[in-house]
């Protein structure tokens, strides 16, 4: 990292280029979900700086922060959030937007989970089925969000079998190893809807207030990573939860249906 102000200005004329550059952590359901490529170019354009996006699962990315390998995270399990703050690995935890997460499986619903009446309820019929049912399994916040819910239906992941497939990926890879399947996968409803090999697979059941889907912006603490680039981490935090990007996440659609809701409160 460039310290000294003529160490800057040499390596400006060099690269004929005036961006700051800084590191974030996102996840793989932001990556995935097209988002960034919509972001990116107007942060770019308003504040001439360079995000470079590290994409990784929450857990990974987290790490990231604690290392000081990233100037910030974007992520969405809050309570692994909240440790990190409290750790003193960020600064502060900051709302950005939410969606929510949605079961898929195959359009034939053998397990019958269109009518279930909870996400735990859905969760149930696919083990009582054994119905092949695809994990992230990376320690994401999708996956923390997957093992809530079978927690929930009073299952511990860990012990089933063959049909339950922990892939150890990304969204989208998971999708597509799903598809690939015929089987069962929680995803963030963005990631679905930016999926273009649906194949038959089909959105069964969503809506239940426990897939209720979160992200936050975390900048890491400069007192424990002096390489850290905070005055970066909040210039885009003060873009992020400002009216551009709300204008720029509130209108991203595909085929018509937003994506995420812009909900970060003014300081």
């Amino acid at each position: 990292m460039i310290r000294s102000f003529s160490a800057l200005i040499l390596a400006l004329w060099a690269t004929g280029s005036t961006a700051e550059e800084m590191r974030l952590a996102v996840t793989t359901s932001f990556d995935s979900s097209g988002l960034a490529d919509v972001l990116l170019p107007a942060i770019k354009e308003d504040l001439d700086l360079d995000v470079q996006l590290l994409v990784v699962g929450t857990g990974q990315a987290l790490r990231l922060g604690e290392a000081g390998d990233v100037d910030a995270v974007l992520v969405h399990s809050k309570a692994a959030e909240e440790a990190f703050v409290a750790a003193g690995h960020g600064t502060h935890r900051r709302e950005i937007m939410y969606n929510d997460f949605v079961l898929i499986g195959p359009a034939t619903d053998t397990a019958g989970i269109a009518d279930a009446a909870s996400a735990a309820d859905a969760l149930q019929r696919i083990e009582t089925a054994q119905s092949l049912f695809v994990s992230r399994g990376d320690d994401s916040g999708t996956h923390k969000a997957e093992l809530t819910v079978w927690a929930q239906a009073g299952f511990d992941a860990s012990t089933f079998d063959s049909w339950y497939r922990s892939v150890g990926a990304g969204m989208g890879q998971a999708l597509n190893t799903a598809a690939a399947m015929d089987a069962y996968v929680l995803s963030d409803r963005a990631s679905w809807l930016n999926f273009a090999n649906k194949a038959e697979l089909a959105l069964l059941y969503s809506g239940d207030p426990a897939l209720f889907n979160q992200y936050a912006y975390l900048p890491v603490a400069p007192a424990k990573n002096e390489n850290v680039r905070n005055d970066l981490a909040m210039v885009l935090e003060a873009w992020l939860t400002g009216p551009r990007a709300e204008a720029l996440i509130n209108g991203y659609a595909i085929n018509g249906e937003t994506l995420f809701v812009f909900n970060a409160q003014p300081k």
